[in-house]
């Protein structure tokens, strides 16, 4: 574009990738270059394009969108483009109103996740152990005839095949590769081969080098389990480092290996720790704790740890890197028709995916023909069931873990729909057991006042009761107490304590007509606090008291049920506030 424009969109771009501008990496960064490097090639390809900046038009933002809006990451650019020009001095006002507008909303995918069960997660992380497990085996055993080779306590003498093995590990050791010669004449004339006798004898370049080396398949099984293990971010798994601090200080006892990680989109708490102990995990042991073995050290994050760093250790040493999870990979290019490799670390969650078709792991759920259908690994569908099952959230905030995790956990809200159902069925059957409060009619009311010996007798109390019960002297809330000195809620003698609510399934209870609004508001408020609480909270502290209500209102005709609820006044809801809010209760 123009120098002049130019110059002003370099200003904007300074501004928006500057500290504190909410950009925490280059690869945050580098979607604001390419939005703005896009941008510039569409305005140059115009027949009129803009010199100025007061030239930017409505017109120029929305054709820029409109040329590549059959790309997925179109409004991807649309959105840094609008940010990068809300920083650009000088606009127009009509420019500076359309960069101010929000952009339409786009439609959403559904995010909704369905988490492993427990048999599914224990079988991939002894999937992963079992190739692990292998691979060390390899490895260690690889390297000590490596060393006895070296230390000239191994000697082949005649044996021409142990000869080449040594010399091949010697080499693999050194270069991460094998003997190859190049080709001095045809296509490939100038391409390196592997030595002709290497395949016939000893398999593929990948075979040899993994004598020594872990696989990216390997990797990939490191990567489950610490994603089983910790439940940390597929991200952060990818990037665990190798650098580590020993909290234990070696002194002998359980190991604590403690890990510097990076979360970038939690901001300024991006860093933070893992620790790392040598404790089991509860959720992936046998279900016989005896079948670990004192050794096994796949089955502590800890060990796990140590493991990979044992595994690697050479590899980080020949690449100079950081990272944790590196090992040796095909790159898909090829010499003549011989894919080449090197090492290098874990790339993309890709290799998972790869991961889990070779494992033909069944699943949990059937398909049309009734067979189990294929299971299908991944980091994030670990960290939702680690979340779910440890219940605590990781490097995250519970309001996260409920909201981002929880609530879109498919598998996670059908079992919490069972637990639900579950609670509300005890605690309905619970107060139904308890039974419901003796109901007055209002002709039983009548005739109390008439004739209070004889209604007394028949309600087995002592007159003064039932004449102090009638004047109301005895209300509490949803009833009348009968005898606040023999409850089933403290030693005779003794006041009730009891919360008003236990009035419900009290035998010293009375509901008199009067009580009719009140107990109307109640209920309503009860099935108003469904809505707004938690439904698994709302069933464990309200839906046996709801379920007594019902049960209650349901002894008088709908004519006075609705008149009760027109009749509910002003003191009665302070006094529904109160009595919810528990400030009547003892404390």
């Amino acid at each position: 574009m123009s120098a002049g424009l130019r110059e002003v969109l370099v200003a904007a771009f300074v501004k928006r990738v500057a500290p504190g501008a909410g950009l925490n990496s280059l690869h945050s960064i580098d979607h604001v270059y390419g939005a703005l490097v896009k941008f510039d090639r569409y305005l140059t390809a115009l027949q009129w394009p803009p010199r100025e900046v007061q030239h930017l038009a409505p017109e120029h933002f929305d054709g820029f969108y409109k040329s590549r809006m059959h790309l997925a990451c179109a409004p991807d650019e649309r959105s840094e483009l609008r940010l990068l020009l809300a920083e650009v001095d000088g606009l127009t006002d009509v420019m500076a109103g359309r960069v101010a507008t929000a952009l339409p909303g786009r439609h959403r995918k559904d995010t909704s996740k369905e988490s492993y069960s427990r048999v599914e997660f224990k079988r991939i992380a002894d999937a992963a152990r079992s190739d692990l497990r292998a691979a060390a085996r390899r490895i260690r055993a690889n390297r000590e005839l490596l060393r006895q080779f070296r230390d000239g306590e191994l000697q082949a003498g005649d044996d021409h095949q142990l000869t080449l093995k040594l010399q091949l590990l010697d080499w693999a050791d050194r270069f991460a590769d094998v003997p190859r010669y190049v080709r001095t004449s045809g296509v490939a004339a100038g391409r390196s081969f592997p030595q002709r006798w290497i395949k016939p004898q000893f398999g593929s370049v990948k075979e040899v080098v993994s004598w020594l080396h872990l696989t990216m398949d390997e990797i990939a099984a490191g990567a489950v389990l610490l994603a089983a293990m910790t439940g940390e971010n597929p991200e952060v798994i990818h990037k665990t480092p190798a650098a580590h601090h020993r909290a234990d200080g070696y002194s002998g006892g359980p190991g604590t290996a403690i890990v510097d990680l990076r979360k970038l989109r939690r901001g300024r708490y991006a860093y933070m720790n893992l620790a790392l102990t040598d404790v089991p995990d509860w959720i992936s042991i046998p279900e016989e704790p005896e079948e670990v073995r004192a050794r096994d050290e796949l089955h502590t994050p800890f060990g796990l740890y140590v493991l990979l760093l044992e595994l690697t250790a050479r590899s980080r040493a020949m690449t100079g890197g950081k990272r944790l999870l590196i090992g040796y990979a095909t790159n898909g290019a090829s010499d003549g028709g011989v894919k080449s490799g090197r090492l290098r670390p874990f790339p993309s969650c890709l290799l998972v995916t790869r991961l889990s078709r070779a494992w033909s792991l069944p699943s949990d759920t059937l398909g049309k023909d009734d067979k189990p259908v294929p299971l299908v690994v991944r980091l994030d569908l670990l960290r939702l069931t680690y979340i779910e099952l440890n219940q605590k959230p990781v490097a995250h905030t519970e309001k996260t873990a409920v909201t981002h995790y929880m609530l879109r956990n498919r598998g996670n809200v059908t079992e919490y729909r069972k637990v639900v159902a579950q609670v509300l069925a005890s605690e309905v059957d619970k107060a139904r057991t308890r039974g419901t409060v003796t109901v007055m009619s209002a002709q039983e009311v009548e005739r109390s006042r008439l004739d209070p010996v004889t209604v007394a007798a028949e309600l087995g109390l002592d007159p003064v009761t039932l004449k102090r019960m009638i004047a109301g002297e005895l209300d509490t809330v949803l009833a009348s107490c009968t005898d606040n000195k023999n409850s089933p809620h403290a030693p005779p003698g003794q006041p009730c304590p009891a919360s008003f609510m236990l009035c419900l399934g009290c035998e010293c209870a009375r509901a008199l007509p009067r009580h009719v609004p009140v107990q109307v508001l109640i209920h309503d408020r009860l099935l108003q606090r469904r809505d707004e609480m938690d439904v698994l909270r709302w069933a464990e502290r309200f839906a046996g008291p709801h379920a007594q209500l019902a049960d209650l209102l349901d002894q008088h005709d709908e004519a006075t049920v609705t008149d009760g609820r027109l009749k509910v006044t002003e003191s009665d809801r302070a006094l529904a506030d109160r009595f919810l809010n528990r400030e009547l209760d003892l404390r």
